[in-house]
């Protein structure tokens, strides 16, 4: 799909996988709603192998539950694993999409702050290195319009400062801020060229880590996620 994650199934296996999480998680499929494996060969045309695995991932998802004599019945949101990347992918594709990057950006705001200030007092000098390279390099970019280069920059600089933190809790996040900056960008949702107050708060952010100063740190990422949220109120008005 090209989209954010990696599946790690090839082929037919992953088109069905897509096709009913894309259905799930958009209402298509409502909770309560049984499906059969004899029903997704017919369907997709696969074979019994593959129709138990797609449903083997999506009830290891949340998605659905499997039980003897009563089938796979899909589950409401409140038993999603709304942290897992192919079902962010799923609900940012559908319907619920502004209701997602909502929740995200939120998600975004109350930790990122709190990542840049710890990674400001626990990076390594490479770290901080890393991050005053990553944020001219996105500077570069983005006066350049390289949208494309931009994101994988933008997605390596916000994975650093979570990981520097050292917090494990908000280095398990990287893939989430991941797959919602690539949602951003490949629904259309980003400016042709960021704005320039994005690229000036990124190399604050990075300047404050490098120099060892929390409190400049946290305030930077705060008023960076503030600019990303501002962006988001018109899709989530609609």
């Amino acid at each position: 799909m090209g989209v954010g994650y990696e599946p790690g199934i090839a082929g037919r296996h992953g088109t069905v996988l897509d096709t009913i999480g894309l259905q799930i998680t958009s209402g298509e499929l409502p909770e309560g709603h049984v499906l059969t494996l004899e029903g997704i060969q017919d369907r997709f045309g696969v074979s019994r192998t593959v129709a138990r695995e797609t449903m083997r991932i999506l009830e290891s998802m949340g998605l659905v539950s499997s039980r003897r004599r009563v089938g796979i019945t899909v589950l409401g949101a409140a038993s999603w694993n709304v942290f897992d990347p192919r079902v962010i992918w799923w609900r940012l594709s559908g319907t619920g999409r502004a209701a997602q990057l909502r929740s995200l950006t939120e998600l975004r705001i109350a930790v990122e702050p709190l990542a840049a200030g710890a990674a400001a007092r626990s990076a390594s000098a490479g770290q901080r290195d890393r991050a005053v390279a990553l944020a001219h390099e996105m500077r570069d970019l983005g006066e350049r319009g390289e949208l494309d280069a931009f994101l994988q920059c933008d997605i390596a600089f916000h994975t650093l400062l979570l990981h520097a933190s050292g917090n494990e809790m908000f280095g398990a996040l990287a893939d989430v801020v991941a797959v919602v900056l690539q949602g951003r960008t490949q629904l259309g949702l980003m400016p042709h060229q960021p704005v320039p107050e994005a690229l000036d708060l990124h190399e604050r952010v990075a300047s404050a880590v490098a120099g060892g100063r929390p409190v400049d740190a946290e305030e930077a990422m705060r008023e960076l996620l503030a600019e990303v949220r501002d962006a988001m109120l018109p899709l989530w008005r609609r």
